[in-house]
């Protein structure tokens, strides 16, 4: 047997028994995928967190951040002032350190309590929440690691016009999740089955991520030995003895053959995209630490009278007809700010200069570029300012894996002449690093995002063409692995038949 010979025959066998193997699970990624596009998994994004707090109210008898311990004075930018559970108080959100303290009496408020958690979940869902809140280390729909530092969390059950488990943090009582029962149901059949998350046991766990990436680099090469297999099998001249281009005459076999010529190609990008998706081997990450986010907020400041004060920050703002719901402060090369966010995640700055409170709507370009420097040893080779998306900084809906990320605009581009030529995009509106991207991330960004959804901006402001596409391509994958399934059937019990006998 020539060599040719060998290698047509074992693309065959290859297709043939890693499609039997995976036609089913492929089949159960198709469907899950097309809930996804309209449910996503549950996240709480920013926009849903600040709507639900209330506006903060009169701040006469609250103490300024001088209260709080030296620790947290000495990193500002970490601290925020909010509502939890109906009372205003301090927030902590630096790394694994998070906690809460008064704002009347800046003592810690530890520990978080049942009770403390249940009106938290109240005040969130604007509706009841129901008396016997359960502790919970991790479940189906808290794998996320952003919720590490909240752990054990709190599940409690609410009312409302959207019904659900709301997660409270047992450090902060914050809630830091929703999920509302139809979405929970959605998910069974959705991003909890397309994630294979009913064999994930934690929020780090090497075997199933692993085992999702052997699975789909399997299905990979399914998909493209089913490729090569379908092209061999077409008449592109001539005709098969029936007349036909295909030499299927079994309906199943005919059918498996004439959708996949059609669908094989997005079966492929899909599976393959989905393979991306888990970063093999780390290929999409960095190198190195591309960004010194240390020297970029300088050393520490000291917290100016005013800038620390509550109430001179509200009625700044409100001299400005601005009604904040979170107070946050910011410090970028050794300089505090404080940055006011309303119900609808508009924002104001409030700085101190020489001794009187200044309310902007951004930070100037020209400051901000020049504290931009500093992030990196590599020279900064460009520094714009953006109004609209690009093909890598865009919004998505928040059914989207990446919904709950902040893209904010106008927003302030800085590349730098590093080994990775590494850009990064600061918000303007509170001088935060909102993405940054070497040559690694910018690969994957194709690799994964792109070939998965279809996400460039151009795509996206069609949302409803580019879905139905989407839906359309993915009913005929449906309908590809469907006929694999019952192809791959009939293999095994024609193979087992024999045996049995």
């Amino acid at each position: 047997m020539s060599l040719r010979s060998t290698a047509k025959r074992w693309t065959y066998l290859v297709h043939r028994w890693l499609g039997i193997g995976g036609c089913l699970l492929m089949l159960l990624w198709f469907v899950s995928g097309m809930v996804m596009l309209f449910i996503g998994y549950p996240k709480l994004t920013p926009g849903e967190r600040l709507a639900a707090l209330p506006v903060l109210g009169d701040a006469g008898d609250w103490r300024g951040l001088s209260a709080l311990p030296a620790a947290v004075q000495a990193e500002p930018e970490a601290v925020a002032l909010t509502t939890v559970g109906g009372e205003a108080a301090y927030v902590v959100r630096a790394g694994s350190n998070v906690g809460a303290w008064s704002v009347q009496t800046g003592q810690a408020l530890l520990p978080v309590s049942t009770q403390r958690a249940e009106a938290s979940a109240a005040q969130f869902a604007g509706g009841q929440a129901f008396v016997g809140a359960m502790r919970v280390d991790e479940d189906r729909w808290t794998h996320s690691r952003a919720l590490d530092a909240h752990r054990p969390l709190y599940r409690v059950e609410v009312g409302g016009a959207q019904p659900g488990d709301v997660y409270v943090s047992s450090h902060t009582g914050e809630v830091v999740l929703d999920a509302p029962r139809v979405q929970q149901r959605w998910n069974y059949v959705g991003a909890w089955l397309h994630w294979l998350y009913f064999l994930r046991m934690q929020s780090v766990d090497p075997v199933w991520t692993w085992l999702v990436i052997v699975l789909s680099a399997l299905c990979t090469v399914a998909a493209i030995s089913g490729i090569v297999v379908g092209v061999w099998r077409w008449r592109f001249r001539g005709h098969y003895r029936t007349g036909a281009k295909t030499p299927y005459v079994e309906p199943w076999m005919r059918w498996h053959h004439l959708i996949g010529l059609v669908a094989a190609a997005f079966v492929f990008t899909w599976i393959f995209s989905g393979l991306m998706s888990m970063n093999p081997l780390g290929v999409f990450s960095s190198t190195r630490e591309a960004i010194d986010s240390v020297r970029y907020r300088g050393g520490s400041a000291a917290v100016d009278g005013m800038l620390g004060e509550p109430a001179a920050l509200l009625a700044a703002a409100g001299a400005r007809h601005f009604r904040p719901v979170e107070i946050q402060w910011r410090r970028i090369g050794g300089e505090l700010f404080a940055v006011l966010l309303d119900g609808r995640g508009d924002t104001r700055i409030v700085s101190s200069e020489d001794g009187e409170l200044q309310v902007l709507r951004q930070l100037p370009v020209d400051w901000l570029q020049q504290r931009a420097r500093a992030m990196s040893d590599a020279p900064m080779q460009a520094f714009a300012v953006q109004h609209a998306a690009d093909a890598y900084f865009y919004p998505r809906a928040p059914e989207a894996m990446n919904g709950a990320a902040v893209r904010r605009f106008p927003v302030a581009v800085a590349d730098f002449g590093d080994a990775e030529a590494t850009r990064v995009y600061l918000d303007l509106a509170t001088g935060d690093p909102l993405l940054t991207m070497g040559h690694r991330e910018r690969v994957g960004r194709w690799l994964f995002y792109f070939l998965h959804s279809w996400d460039l901006p151009a795509m996206l402001r069609f949302d409803s063409t580019r879905l139905a596409v989407l839906l359309l391509l993915s009913v005929a994958g449906t309908a590809l692995c469907a006929t694999a399934v019952v192809i791959g059937y009939r293999r095994l019990r024609m193979k087992l038949r024999p045996r049995r006998r």
